[in-house]
């Protein structure tokens, strides 16, 4: 378990900053406690610091997880966020699309949101920004891309895709998490 480097905190806070925007800093100097951001075999972890002391007396090798998954460095130096972020995600969100109940299985089962799908959007929603994925009643399903802009998506046809899939709840059913952890 070791801190990110500079270049790792740097792409690391890009990508959550597509998702929350400003907010990024809350995730650090929170009212409770000060948490961090520990790399575990290229998982990125989010910590309290109490936490992180006192697993600092478990030996590296005998130390799986500590802590919440973000998600994991690729080998090529991307950083791809997990399931495991989306309390985090939904906390601080910036844009956020809600679903019809009728979409809602689709959209677990992996596909994309479609424009019949879609209940309620972010008002001035860019394209390409990261939004999470809620039911109506409230309830983060996942997270992924907004395909088009909140405009856009009053002229679409109804077949056209609103919302690029990134990850959802029901990986852990389909049994993806393997990859997770």
């Amino acid at each position: 378990m070791r801190p990110l480097t500079e270049e790792e905190t740097k792409t690391l806070f890009q990508k959550l900053a597509e998702y929350m925007g400003r907010s990024v800093e809350r995730l650090i100097n929170r009212s409770d406690e000060r948490h961090c951001f520990r790399l575990i075999k290229d998982r990125v972890y989010y910590i309290s610091e109490s936490v992180m002391k006192a697993s600092t007396s478990i030996n590296k090798d005998n130390l799986l997880h500590c802590g919440t998954c973000l998600g994991k460095f690729t080998k090529s130096g991307k950083f791809r966020l997990h399931i495991t972020a989306l309390d985090y995600l939904a906390q601080y969100s910036k844009y956020k699309v809600w679903l019809k109940p009728s979409a809602e299985m689709s959209y677990l089962y992996g596909n994309n949101v479609i424009k019949s799908g879609l209940a309620r959007i972010t008002e001035s929603t860019p394209q390409y920004a990261g939004v999470v994925v809620y039911n109506l009643a409230d309830i983060p399903l996942g997270f992924g891309v907004a395909a088009q802009t909140t405009e856009a998506c009053k002229e679409l046809d109804p077949t056209a895709n609103v919302v690029l899939h990134q990850a959802d709840v029901g990986e852990f059913l389909r049994g993806l998490e393997e990859d997770m952890f």
